[in-house]
Protein backbone atom coordinates (compact mmCIF):
# COMPACT_ATOMS: atom_id res chain seq x y z
CA UNK A 1 0.00 0.00 0.00
CA UNK A 2 1.19 3.60 -1.00
CA UNK A 3 1.18 6.75 1.27
CA UNK A 4 0.94 9.43 -1.07
CA UNK A 5 0.63 12.99 1.06
CA UNK A 6 -0.67 16.05 -0.48
CA UNK A 7 1.54 19.60 -0.79
CA UNK A 8 0.77 21.65 0.32
CA UNK A 9 -1.18 20.77 3.82
CA UNK A 10 -1.48 21.61 7.15
CA UNK A 11 -1.21 24.67 9.04
CA UNK A 12 -1.44 27.92 7.19
CA UNK A 13 0.03 31.40 7.92
CA UNK A 14 -2.19 32.53 10.10
CA UNK A 15 -2.57 29.82 11.81
CA UNK A 16 0.93 29.90 13.00
CA UNK A 17 0.94 33.80 13.65
CA UNK A 18 -2.15 32.61 16.06
CA UNK A 19 -0.52 29.99 17.94
CA UNK A 20 2.23 32.12 18.50
CA UNK A 21 0.39 34.83 19.66
CA UNK A 22 -0.98 32.62 22.17
CA UNK A 23 2.66 31.16 23.50
CA UNK A 24 4.56 34.69 23.42
CA UNK A 25 1.57 35.82 25.54
CA UNK A 26 1.84 33.21 28.10
CA UNK A 27 5.74 34.16 28.63
CA UNK A 28 5.46 37.34 28.46
CA UNK A 29 2.41 38.15 30.50
CA UNK A 30 2.52 35.27 33.19
CA UNK A 31 -0.54 34.87 33.91
CA UNK A 32 -3.85 33.46 32.60
CA UNK A 33 -4.39 33.84 28.55
CA UNK A 34 -8.73 34.04 27.93
CA UNK A 35 -9.15 33.03 24.01
CA UNK A 36 -12.57 34.05 22.66
CA UNK A 37 -13.72 31.09 21.37
CA UNK A 38 -11.20 28.45 20.20
CA UNK A 39 -8.14 29.85 18.83
CA UNK A 40 -8.52 27.56 15.46
CA UNK A 41 -10.67 25.10 14.91
CA UNK A 42 -8.35 21.89 15.50
CA UNK A 43 -9.14 20.16 18.77
CA UNK A 44 -5.24 18.70 19.36
CA UNK A 45 -4.22 22.63 19.29
CA UNK A 46 -6.95 23.17 21.58
CA UNK A 47 -5.50 20.66 24.15
CA UNK A 48 -2.16 21.31 24.00
CA UNK A 49 -2.91 25.12 24.67
CA UNK A 50 -5.71 24.40 27.59
CA UNK A 51 -2.32 21.79 28.99
CA UNK A 52 -0.18 25.23 29.15
CA UNK A 53 -3.28 27.36 31.04
CA UNK A 54 -5.35 29.10 28.17
CA UNK A 55 -8.99 29.28 29.15
CA UNK A 56 -11.19 28.87 25.92
CA UNK A 57 -14.64 31.20 26.48
CA UNK A 58 -17.22 32.07 24.40
CA UNK A 59 -18.69 34.93 26.39
CA UNK A 60 -16.50 38.27 27.57
CA UNK A 61 -18.58 38.62 30.56
CA UNK A 62 -16.47 35.18 31.71
CA UNK A 63 -13.32 36.70 31.62
CA UNK A 64 -12.36 38.89 34.85
CA UNK A 65 -11.68 43.00 34.27
CA UNK A 66 -8.20 43.86 33.45
CA UNK A 67 -7.35 40.32 32.14
CA UNK A 68 -6.02 39.72 29.23
CA UNK A 69 -8.25 37.85 26.20
CA UNK A 70 -7.03 36.81 22.75
CA UNK A 71 -9.19 37.21 20.22
CA UNK A 72 -9.28 33.95 17.61
CA UNK A 73 -8.33 33.58 13.97
CA UNK A 74 -11.59 33.50 12.81
CA UNK A 75 -12.06 37.57 14.40
CA UNK A 76 -14.36 38.91 16.37
CA UNK A 77 -17.74 41.32 15.76
CA UNK A 78 -17.38 45.20 16.59
CA UNK A 79 -20.06 44.42 19.60
CA UNK A 80 -17.04 41.90 21.45
CA UNK A 81 -14.23 44.21 20.68
CA UNK A 82 -16.70 46.94 22.53
CA UNK A 83 -17.37 44.91 25.38
CA UNK A 84 -13.67 43.85 26.01
CA UNK A 85 -12.43 47.69 26.22
CA UNK A 86 -15.49 47.88 28.54
CA UNK A 87 -13.94 45.68 30.95
CA UNK A 88 -10.34 47.38 30.50
CA UNK A 89 -9.00 43.79 28.57
CA UNK A 90 -5.54 43.40 27.11
CA UNK A 91 -6.87 42.59 23.90
CA UNK A 92 -4.36 40.98 21.54
CA UNK A 93 -5.91 40.04 18.16
CA UNK A 94 -5.17 36.86 16.55
CA UNK A 95 -7.67 37.46 13.94
CA UNK A 96 -6.48 36.38 10.62
CA UNK A 97 -5.30 38.80 8.47
CA UNK A 98 -6.90 37.45 5.74
CA UNK A 99 -9.98 37.44 7.53
CA UNK A 100 -9.76 41.28 8.71
CA UNK A 101 -9.49 41.91 5.31
CA UNK A 102 -13.16 41.12 4.68
CA UNK A 103 -13.75 42.46 7.83
CA UNK A 104 -12.68 46.39 6.25
CA UNK A 105 -14.35 45.53 3.17
CA UNK A 106 -17.86 44.78 4.81
CA UNK A 107 -17.15 48.19 7.28
CA UNK A 108 -16.60 50.36 4.52
CA UNK A 109 -19.73 49.17 2.63
CA UNK A 110 -21.56 49.72 5.67
CA UNK A 111 -20.25 53.36 6.50
CA UNK A 112 -20.94 54.03 3.21
CA UNK A 113 -24.54 52.67 3.17
CA UNK A 114 -24.00 49.65 0.49
CA UNK A 115 -25.66 46.81 1.36
CA UNK A 116 -23.76 43.60 1.58
CA UNK A 117 -24.66 40.05 0.77
CA UNK A 118 -22.04 37.27 2.12
CA UNK A 119 -21.36 33.83 0.89
CA UNK A 120 -20.67 31.61 4.09
CA UNK A 121 -21.60 28.99 6.33
CA UNK A 122 -24.27 30.00 9.21
CA UNK A 123 -23.12 29.89 12.71
CA UNK A 124 -19.62 29.66 11.89
CA UNK A 125 -17.70 32.41 13.87
CA UNK A 126 -15.93 34.10 10.91
CA UNK A 127 -19.04 34.26 9.88
CA UNK A 128 -20.95 35.96 12.75
CA UNK A 129 -17.07 37.76 13.14
CA UNK A 130 -17.99 39.56 9.66
CA UNK A 131 -21.81 40.13 9.86
CA UNK A 132 -20.51 41.46 13.21
CA UNK A 133 -18.79 44.48 10.64
CA UNK A 134 -21.99 45.98 9.43
CA UNK A 135 -23.65 48.47 11.92
CA UNK A 136 -25.75 50.56 9.28
CA UNK A 137 -29.03 51.12 10.57
CA UNK A 138 -30.15 51.84 7.07
CA UNK A 139 -28.74 49.21 5.16
CA UNK A 140 -28.11 45.19 5.61
CA UNK A 141 -26.08 42.36 5.07
CA UNK A 142 -27.66 39.41 3.94
CA UNK A 143 -25.81 36.08 4.42
CA UNK A 144 -26.26 33.05 2.20
CA UNK A 145 -24.57 29.45 1.68
CA UNK A 146 -26.18 28.24 -1.91
CA UNK A 147 -27.87 29.60 -5.36
CA UNK A 148 -31.60 28.52 -3.86
CA UNK A 149 -30.53 31.36 -1.10
CA UNK A 150 -29.30 33.89 -4.17
CA UNK A 151 -33.18 32.82 -6.19
CA UNK A 152 -35.13 33.50 -2.66
CA UNK A 153 -32.66 36.55 -2.05
CA UNK A 154 -34.56 40.31 -1.58
CA UNK A 155 -32.50 43.09 -1.27
CA UNK A 156 -33.85 46.92 -0.84
CA UNK A 157 -31.72 48.35 -3.66
CA UNK A 158 -30.27 46.15 -6.41
CA UNK A 159 -28.21 49.28 -7.53
CA UNK A 160 -26.03 49.84 -4.39
CA UNK A 161 -24.72 46.43 -3.64
CA UNK A 162 -21.38 44.80 -2.95
CA UNK A 163 -21.00 40.89 -1.62
CA UNK A 164 -17.91 39.52 0.16
CA UNK A 165 -16.85 35.28 1.28
CA UNK A 166 -16.07 33.33 4.16
CA UNK A 167 -12.34 32.73 3.74
CA UNK A 168 -12.59 28.69 3.75
CA UNK A 169 -15.07 28.20 1.24
CA UNK A 170 -14.89 25.61 -1.52
CA UNK A 171 -13.96 27.33 -4.20
CA UNK A 172 -15.70 25.93 -7.39
CA UNK A 173 -19.23 26.10 -5.15
CA UNK A 174 -18.07 29.49 -4.17
CA UNK A 175 -17.87 30.57 -8.04
CA UNK A 176 -21.12 29.07 -8.97
CA UNK A 177 -23.03 31.21 -6.57
CA UNK A 178 -21.16 34.53 -7.74
CA UNK A 179 -21.94 33.53 -11.06
CA UNK A 180 -25.68 33.28 -10.24
CA UNK A 181 -25.12 36.44 -7.99
CA UNK A 182 -23.73 38.39 -11.14
CA UNK A 183 -26.84 37.29 -13.07
CA UNK A 184 -29.56 38.27 -10.95
CA UNK A 185 -27.73 41.50 -9.42
CA UNK A 186 -26.05 42.77 -12.78
CA UNK A 187 -24.19 45.78 -10.66
CA UNK A 188 -23.35 43.97 -7.42
CA UNK A 189 -19.72 44.81 -6.95
CA UNK A 190 -16.95 42.38 -6.18
CA UNK A 191 -13.75 42.39 -4.10
CA UNK A 192 -10.81 43.47 -4.99
CA UNK A 193 -9.42 40.75 -4.62
CA UNK A 194 -11.43 37.05 -4.26
CA UNK A 195 -11.68 36.74 -0.29
CA UNK A 196 -11.49 32.72 -0.37
CA UNK A 197 -7.89 32.64 1.25
CA UNK A 198 -4.61 31.65 -0.44
CA UNK A 199 -4.23 28.17 2.20
CA UNK A 200 -7.38 26.93 1.41
CA UNK A 201 -7.12 27.66 -2.65
CA UNK A 202 -4.00 25.82 -2.52
CA UNK A 203 -5.33 22.71 -0.43
CA UNK A 204 -8.27 22.22 -2.69
CA UNK A 205 -5.88 22.24 -5.75
CA UNK A 206 -3.63 19.37 -4.34
CA UNK A 207 -6.62 17.49 -3.00
CA UNK A 208 -7.63 17.76 -6.95
CA UNK A 209 -4.21 16.46 -7.80
CA UNK A 210 -4.11 14.02 -5.02
CA UNK A 211 -7.44 12.52 -5.81
CA UNK A 212 -6.15 11.33 -9.67
CA UNK A 213 -3.69 8.92 -7.80
CA UNK A 214 -5.48 7.89 -5.22
CA UNK A 215 -8.03 5.08 -3.90
CA UNK A 216 -8.60 6.88 -0.91
CA UNK A 217 -8.14 10.34 0.83
CA UNK A 218 -7.63 11.20 4.54
CA UNK A 219 -7.76 14.72 5.48
CA UNK A 220 -6.54 15.30 8.92
CA UNK A 221 -8.36 17.72 10.73
CA UNK A 222 -11.18 18.24 13.39
CA UNK A 223 -15.06 18.30 12.20
CA UNK A 224 -15.41 22.04 12.93
CA UNK A 225 -12.89 22.61 11.15
CA UNK A 226 -14.85 24.74 7.67
CA UNK A 227 -11.54 24.34 5.33
CA UNK A 228 -11.10 20.85 6.36
CA UNK A 229 -14.74 19.64 5.50
CA UNK A 230 -14.21 21.63 2.15
CA UNK A 231 -11.36 19.40 1.76
CA UNK A 232 -13.59 16.16 2.00
CA UNK A 233 -16.50 17.46 -0.03
CA UNK A 234 -13.31 18.50 -2.80
CA UNK A 235 -12.25 14.81 -2.22
CA UNK A 236 -15.74 13.38 -3.10
CA UNK A 237 -16.18 15.62 -6.04
CA UNK A 238 -13.41 14.91 -7.51
CA UNK A 239 -14.82 10.89 -7.49
CA UNK A 240 -12.67 9.48 -4.51
CA UNK A 241 -13.36 8.13 -1.35
CA UNK A 242 -12.75 10.80 1.45
CA UNK A 243 -12.68 10.61 4.91
CA UNK A 244 -12.45 13.33 7.74
CA UNK A 245 -10.18 11.91 10.60
CA UNK A 246 -9.28 13.76 13.74
CA UNK A 247 -6.22 11.48 14.10
CA UNK A 248 -5.13 7.57 13.57
CA UNK A 249 -7.58 6.57 16.02
CA UNK A 250 -10.66 7.38 13.94
CA UNK A 251 -9.03 4.74 10.70
CA UNK A 252 -11.49 2.17 10.31
CA UNK A 253 -8.96 -0.94 8.92
CA UNK A 254 -12.14 -1.62 6.19
CA UNK A 255 -11.58 1.75 4.69
CA UNK A 256 -8.63 0.06 3.60
CA UNK A 257 -9.26 -3.23 2.13
CA UNK A 258 -7.99 -3.78 -1.60
CA UNK A 259 -6.25 -0.13 -1.54
CA UNK A 260 -3.57 0.70 -3.30
CA UNK A 261 -2.52 4.14 -2.28
CA UNK A 262 -3.32 6.17 0.49
CA UNK A 263 -3.60 10.09 0.11
CA UNK A 264 -2.93 12.01 3.14
CA UNK A 265 -3.72 15.89 3.56
CA UNK A 266 -4.52 18.46 6.35
CA UNK A 267 -6.83 21.19 7.17
CA UNK A 268 -4.96 24.36 7.62
CA UNK A 269 -5.47 24.24 11.38
CA UNK A 270 -4.47 20.26 11.53
CA UNK A 271 -0.49 20.26 13.16
CA UNK A 272 1.94 18.05 11.15
CA UNK A 273 2.19 15.74 13.99
CA UNK A 274 -1.35 14.43 13.26
CA UNK A 275 -0.14 13.60 9.33
CA UNK A 276 2.85 11.48 10.96
CA UNK A 277 1.24 9.42 13.39
CA UNK A 278 -1.23 8.57 10.53
CA UNK A 279 1.28 7.62 8.27
CA UNK A 280 3.30 5.88 11.36
CA UNK A 281 -0.27 4.13 11.61
CA UNK A 282 -0.73 2.90 8.40
CA UNK A 283 3.00 1.47 8.33
CA UNK A 284 2.53 -0.48 11.15
CA UNK A 285 -0.56 -2.13 8.39
CA UNK A 286 2.19 -3.01 6.22
CA UNK A 287 2.14 0.47 4.25
CA UNK A 288 5.54 1.43 2.72
CA UNK A 289 7.46 4.75 2.71
CA UNK A 290 5.64 7.82 2.36
CA UNK A 291 5.91 10.05 -0.91
CA UNK A 292 5.76 14.01 -1.51
CA UNK A 293 3.27 15.46 -3.78
CA UNK A 294 4.96 17.81 -5.83
CA UNK A 295 2.92 21.31 -5.31
CA UNK A 296 3.02 24.68 -4.16
CA UNK A 297 5.19 26.44 -2.05
CA UNK A 298 3.97 28.61 0.51
CA UNK A 299 6.36 31.47 1.77
CA UNK A 300 3.45 33.99 3.36
CA UNK A 301 4.43 35.11 6.75
CA UNK A 302 2.05 37.20 8.86
CA UNK A 303 3.75 39.17 11.50
CA UNK A 304 2.74 39.40 15.13
CA UNK A 305 1.99 42.21 17.34
CA UNK A 306 5.21 44.25 18.11
CA UNK A 307 4.25 43.93 21.52
CA UNK A 308 5.01 40.10 21.31
CA UNK A 309 7.78 40.28 19.72
CA UNK A 310 10.53 39.02 22.72
CA UNK A 311 9.97 35.85 21.72
CA UNK A 312 11.35 33.94 19.13
CA UNK A 313 9.12 32.80 16.09
CA UNK A 314 6.91 29.49 15.70
CA UNK A 315 8.96 26.98 14.15
CA UNK A 316 6.68 23.83 14.48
Amino acid sequence: MNIILANPRGFCAGVKRAILIVENALKIYKKIIYVKHELVHNQYVINELRQKGVVFIEKISQIPDYSVVVFSAHGVSKKIKKEAIKKNLIILNATCPLVTKVHKEVSECSKKGIETILIGHKGHPEVEGTIGQYDNQNGKIYLIESIKDVNNLTVKNAEKLSFVTQTTLSTTQTKNIISSLKNKFPKISAPNKEDICYATTNRQKAIYQLSKISDIILVVGSKNSSNSNRLVESGKEFGTCTKLINSFLDIKKTWLKNVNSVGITAGASAPEILVKQVIQYLQKLGAGKSIEMIGIKEKKIFKIPKKLFKIKTYSK
